[in-house]
């Protein structure tokens, strides 16, 4: 099973609204991890929108970068526009992406939902193009 990083520097809405998504949606095709450039709590909106579409996401922790062996990784995944910031090693794993999604942080909870529906479109192309 193909082993997946999804990274974000926050690391509190858009990387964790794929692990969510990734793991409900791939489970069985991939194996799915996430990580931030900085450590944080779940953001309260991104579980509140992803329990709207039965995804719960309360549960998932912050977790450094640091903690992870790139070399475990067939792909990565930034989530926004963070590829720039990464060390060498996780930009050239097999699958390397830099998704560029809006940062919904100071924004309503309709941008939240846009943003975690964007997720989740890229999340199924992701495990189709995967499988």
């Amino acid at each position: 099973m193909k082993k997946v990083m999804f990274i974000c520097k926050h690391y509190s809405r858009r990387s964790q609204m794929a692990e969510g998504f990734a793991k409900t949606l791939g489970e069985g095709k991939i194996a799915v991890f996430s990580s931030g450039l900085a450590s944080s709590e779940v953001d309260p909106i991104s579980v509140q929108v992803m329990s709207e579409i039965g995804i719960d996401i309360s549960n998932q922790s912050s977790k450094a970068l640091s903690d992870f062996n790139p070399e475990d990784f067939y792909a990565v995944i930034s989530l926004c526009g963070c590829g720039v910031n990464l060390p060498e090693a996780w930009v050239l794993r097999d699958v390397f992406a830099d998704w560029q999604l809006d940062y919904p942080e100071g924004h309503d909870i309709d941008t939240f939902r846009r943003v975690r529906d964007e997720v989740k479109e890229r999340v199924i192309q992701l495990i189709t193009d995967l499988s």
